[in-house]
């Protein structure tokens, strides 16, 4: 058979398989993985047994639980499935299964798994249990024709990418429970992702002195203090706007304050103000010089106030994933497979999300995102209310992946 009619088998066959596919995920979507709190362990019980109704035998691989507590999490047990044909290099496909609580807005059950107009609905439906299903179902399209391979597949599905990915992929990789030469991992377009943005993320509490409301001068306003770095801050943004990336896909640095708290009452005087921001960081910058300019930002700005004190604490220091030509064959690949099946160019780009892909690639692995999605985040509703996949969407990405590995394991 030509590698057309070998193409032609592995989609015959997803089609054949797709309703079984979307029961898979139905099922994964019925089990809530909100995080926080974090308690993604049941979770990822049901998914070993839903593989091993394929024959697929998953190593768990529980986290301790006090790591996972002074993480801020409850329970960790991340899955691998190994895949051996032969000799020759192993690509691993990861996704992860935790994902931030539904919030307000719904208008389906957000653990229902329903069906309607093509599209299935549920928190983490498209990022990114979606893949979870993409890349069983791939693999299982590959082994069912038969054929010799070489090298081998490892199914990563891991469960802290919200909160940084460490006790996840990090987790594996540290204990050396994953080796791959290659990896694909979860997408969320139609775009074959190549770099993305880093992230820092900072806790600033901000120390004043309570008083009685009405006698304010005997106090220190924390909230005061507070609101001269959130507008030092904000003015640190728009010049932000002036640092622009080469990457595709990816503009300019920016801060987001994403959370604020403080203050006993509304006839008292702020003694302390806690905020909790988010500075993405573009490829081209360097980390430590980003952590220290938001720093010398916040202390001058507090200093400004006469008797505030700060602390600040970092929560995360998530690195950039930067352009790596080592994936070259494999998103090629991707790119040539996604035309084919979508029937469009498929671009490269870089996305200004930041992901456990970083991770890898500090690990030496080349690495490409690609996975089920639309054509943009937006579209799929993706962290807001009434998260959905489009099913047509699932069912073609399975088709390029399946595609992909068979090109580059023949």
């Amino acid at each position: 058979m030509t590698l057309d009619a070998h193409n032609a088998a592995l989609d015959a066959w997803i089609d054949a398989h797709f309703d079984e596919e979307v029961r898979f995920l139905q099922q994964l979507v019925r089990v809530p993985t909100d995080t926080p709190p974090g308690n993604n362990a049941p979770h990822a019980e049901r998914t070993a047994e839903l593989l091993a109704e394929f024959g697929f035998e998953a190593e768990k691989h529980p986290v301790p639980s006090q790591a996972v507590q002074d993480y801020g999490m409850q329970s960790i047990t991340n899955l691998v499935v190994r895949r051996r044909y032969g000799e020759g290099r192993t690509i691993a496909l990861n996704a992860h299964g935790d994902v931030v609580p539904p919030g307000e807005g719904w208008t389906r059950d957000p653990y229902g798994g329903e069906i309607a107009d093509g599209k299935l609905y549920g928190r983490a439906s498209a990022v990114s249990k979606s893949d979870f299903a993409t890349y069983t179902f791939a693999v299982r399209a590959l082994e069912s024709l038969g054929l010799p391979l070489k090298g081998g597949v490892e199914l990563l599905f891991t469960y802290d990418e919200e909160f940084g990915g460490e006790l996840g992929p990090g987790w594996l990789l540290s204990h050396k429970l994953t080796q791959p030469d290659l990896l694909i991992a979860a997408g969320f377009g139609y775009q074959v992702i190549t770099a993305h943005n880093g992230c820092l993320q900072m806790e600033v509490t901000v120390h004043g002195k309570m008083a009685h409301a009405a006698i304010p001068d005997t106090g220190i306003d924390a909230l005061q203090g507070a609101a001269a770095i959130l507008t030092a801050l904000y003015q640190q943004n728009q010049r932000y706007k002036s640092i622009t990336s080469q990457v595709e896909g990816i503009t300019h640095p920016y801060l987001n304050v994403g959370r604020i708290e403080g203050g006993t009452n509304t006839n008292v005087v702020p003694g302390k103000v806690t905020l909790k921001l988010d500075r993405r960081m573009v490829p081209e910058e360097n980390p430590a010089e980003v952590e220290a300019e938001v720093r010398r930002v916040i202390l001058e700005a507090a200093a400004s106030v006469p008797g505030i004190a700060v602390d600040i604490r970092r929560l995360l220091m998530a690195e950039s994933w930067k352009p790596d030509h080592r994936n070259a064959a494999l998103v090629q690949a991707l790119q040539r497979h996604g035309e084919e099946v979508l029937g469009e160019p498929i671009p490269t780009s870089g996305t200004p999300l930041y992901t456990d892909v970083r991770l890898f690639a500090a690990a030496g692995i080349p690495a490409a995102i690609y996975g089920a999605g639309p054509r943009t985040v937006f579209e799929s509703n993706a962290k807001r209310a009434d998260e959905h996949l489009v099913l047509d969407d699932l069912r073609r990405a399975t088709k390029v992946v399946a595609r992909t590995l068979l090109e580059m394991l023949k």
